[in-house]
């Protein structure tokens, strides 16, 4: 079901990041490179806010989206590179996870790339629906694949203008690369296969909520 008015089960989606955003902020690792990662939060938030208004959006559809920007706050308060997810695997279940994916460096960043795909997938599935209602569902999943590649590249391409603007020490903060010549790469490696992922899932799903809705 596709909901266009913001409901209270929103706004206590919304006050659950907003509360999120606010601890965040107390006492972020850098606080520079914390409002610059802030500013693409309030942006996304701006794109939600119109398009839900718009065009209308699952409320699984908005919560995916608000996951998503809750994991990036996590990272911005940590800088990407230094979200000490290590060592909550050791405390809360016993062992590295690092050392047992024989990780060598903080892989948090390759995870929200790889949420951008996963958990943007059904935003982007809605906006490609509304303006190609007559596009096979096909297309439409081709579409959104094009369009998570595309937007890594831009992204990165972000991030690299940033980095000439900056200094090193700075854009190293801000980017998280870690030394790592294929950071980009990779990163836009990791949102193709969130996406592809979704697509799977979207497939395996939609028939059987379309049989729910039919015996219903």
């Amino acid at each position: 079901m596709i909901f266009h008015q913001f409901t209270l089960k929103h706004y206590l989606a919304f006050a659950i990041l907003f509360l999120a955003i606010t601890i965040a902020s107390i006492n972020p690792l850098e606080f520079e490179s914390y409002l610059l990662h802030q500013v693409g939060t309030i942006l996304m938030l701006v794109v939600l806010v119109l398009v839900q208004k718009k065009y209308g959006l699952s409320f699984f559809s908005f919560c995916s989206y608000l996951l998503f920007l809750l994991i990036h706050v996590i990272a911005a308060h940590y800088l990407y590179s230094y979200v000490p997810y290590d060592e909550w695997f050791k405390q809360y279940f016993g062992f590295s996870l690092n050392r047992y994916m024989g990780w060598d460096r903080n892989m948090y960043d390759r995870l929200v790339h790889f949420c951008y795909g996963l958990l943007l997938f059904p935003f982007f599935y809605r906006i490609f629906q509304y303006f190609f209602p007559e596009t096979s569902r096909a297309k439409r999943l081709f579409l959104v694949v094009q369009f998570v590649m595309a937007s890594s590249l831009f992204y990165e391409w972000v991030e690299w203008y940033l980095a000439l603007s900056l200094s090193p020490e700075d854009a190293e903060k801000y980017n998280g690369q870690q030394g790592d010549p294929w950071d980009a790469h990779q990163d836009m490696l990791c949102a193709t296969i969130g996406t592809f992922i979704a697509c799977g899932l979207y497939l395996l799903i939609m028939p059987s909520l379309k049989q729910v809705s039919v015996s219903n």
